[in-house]
């Protein structure tokens, strides 16, 4: 029989599960870690790192990610879309169901899974999207993380914004239930106020602070009545976030992306229609409110909302222009780079970025560095700042919002299942993620602190 690979990874600064460093060696063998020691005996590996000078992170795992196959590939399409997450240190994804055709059936959800399998570099999870009619297949379909509810900034049948449609939705079934949460009557309204203004900057005053409340306390109100399991997706504004900080049941989790922390309605007048986005854009008063609401559990954790578009749909004039950016390759240096100028601590931004979102989505054996845990792995540089360059972008869309930001944290290493995947600015196309699975029954793997 083939021996199993073996990868050893030598004197990295090592995040614990416990929150500590360790300046110390890791063995793996095929895809799970065996051991963590300040210093483990000469390896018979089939591969070396030295990592001396390099702090090692459990892999990121981006919970909300739109990677556009099938049907919108000239945007993305999963081969590409993992090639950037692993550059940017992004071992896992979840991803949403607003493709051609949608992923509103198993038939459709099956189809991706097998789409992935041949031309995913990381490893993947996918929603499932509610409609005004899919209830049976909201609560047959598996493997997925969860049930994707648009109640606003959609069209089509993946607009589910009346009211009996989802309360019951809430109503039947456990699963996990994500929610774009922007009230589409209140849009609506406010299209027609500011009908005919071109400036790309009335989009975060038609999308106003008003329309993601109602939908929040909406969805907050079933939550509590049905005792169901919700998740808000990039939550946006402080008066949400003061909400929740009223008023959060256990059952309840919220994700924030970079973009909410970092932008906010200044940029609309530095890069135009690259800056929009649904939920858009708020004030800087907000910035603050959802960094305080980070730190403080508020909100859990962190996810990018990565959803490209080529640069000449984004050059259109709005309201024509299309809501979204990218984001796996620059999230975690953004969030790192924050940490070293201490905005938060490096332990938090793994937790947000990984540990958090493994717990919430049920996925074992993800989001610690500890044996019995899957190899997901990044091995991020913090002593060296380099540029968002566009050039240099792995996402098919070819920008980035942060372009021109001087950021430090930038992956050296990615691994995934014990694979190198990104080395040094190389991707290995040869490595493959696998479909990642949500075990509500089992209890998670809880890390021993070493």
């Amino acid at each position: 029989m083939p021996s199993v690979p073996c990868l050893f990874i030598r004197q990295s600064r090592i995040l614990l599960p416990s929150g500590e460093f360790l300046v110390g060696d890791v063995q793996i063998r095929g895809r799970e870690i065996v051991q963590v020691a300040h210093e483990l005996p000469a390896s018979d590996c089939d591969k070396e790192i030295d990592a001396l000078g390099l702090t090692l992170l459990p892999g990121a795992i981006d919970p909300q990610v739109h990677f556009r196959e099938p049907g919108l590939e000239h945007k993305e399409d999963l081969f590409t879309a993992s090639c950037a997450c692993a550059k940017g240190g992004v071992t896992s994804f979840l991803e949403m169901p607003n493709t051609r055709p949608l992923t509103t059936t198993q038939e459709a959800l099956d189809d991706k899974l097998s789409r992935a399998a041949n031309k995913c570099l990381v490893n993947y999870g996918f929603f499932i999207g509610a409609t005004a009619d899919n209830l049976p297949s909201l609560l047959a379909a598996h493997p997925t993380p969860g049930i994707k509810i648009f109640m606003g900034s959609m069209h089509g049948p993946l607009l589910v914004d009346g009211e009996a449609t989802i309360e019951a939705i809430f109503a039947q079934g456990e699963r996990l239930i994500a929610v774009h949460a922007e009230d589409q009557s209140r849009i609506n309204q406010r299209r027609q106020e500011f009908a005919g203004v071109s400036d790309p900057a009335i989009h975060s005053q038609i999308q106003d602070d008003r329309a993601a409340l109602i939908a929040t306390q909406r969805v907050l109100n079933l939550s509590k009545k049905y005792q169901r399991r919700l998740h808000i997706l990039h939550l946006s504004t402080a008066v949400e976030a003061d909400l929740l900080r009223l008023d959060k049941p256990s059952w309840v989790t919220a994700e924030v992306t970079p973009q909410h922390l970092f932008l906010n309605t200044s940029a609309y007048e530095k890069i135009g229609t690259l800056a929009q986005m649904n939920p858009p854009l708020r004030q800087p008063h907000d910035n603050q409110v959802l960094w305080q609401a980070l730190k403080d559990g508020v909100i859990d954790f962190i996810a990018t909302d990565h959803a490209p578009h080529t640069l000449a749909e984004k050059a259109q004039t709005y309201p024509n222009s299309p809501s979204g950016m990218p984001g796996v390759e620059t999230s975690l240096p953004l969030m790192l780079t924050a940490a070293i100028e201490g905005r938060c601590t490096v332990a938090q931004v793994s937790n947000w970025m990984s540990t958090a979102v493994a717990k919430a989505y049920n996925i074992p054996k993800k989001g610690a560095i500890a044996p019995g845990y899957d190899a997901d792995l990044v091995l991020v540089d913090l002593n060296n700042y380099r540029p968002v360059l566009r050039e240099q972008l792995l996402t098919k869309c070819g920008w980035s919002p942060f372009e021109g930001w001087n950021l430090t944290g930038w992956p050296i290493f990615t691994i995934v299942g014990g694979q190198i995947v990104y080395e040094r600015g190389q991707i290995n196309t040869a490595v493959r993620g696998t479909a990642l699975s949500f075990d509500l029954n089992a209890p998670l793997l809880l890390p021993s602190v070493l």
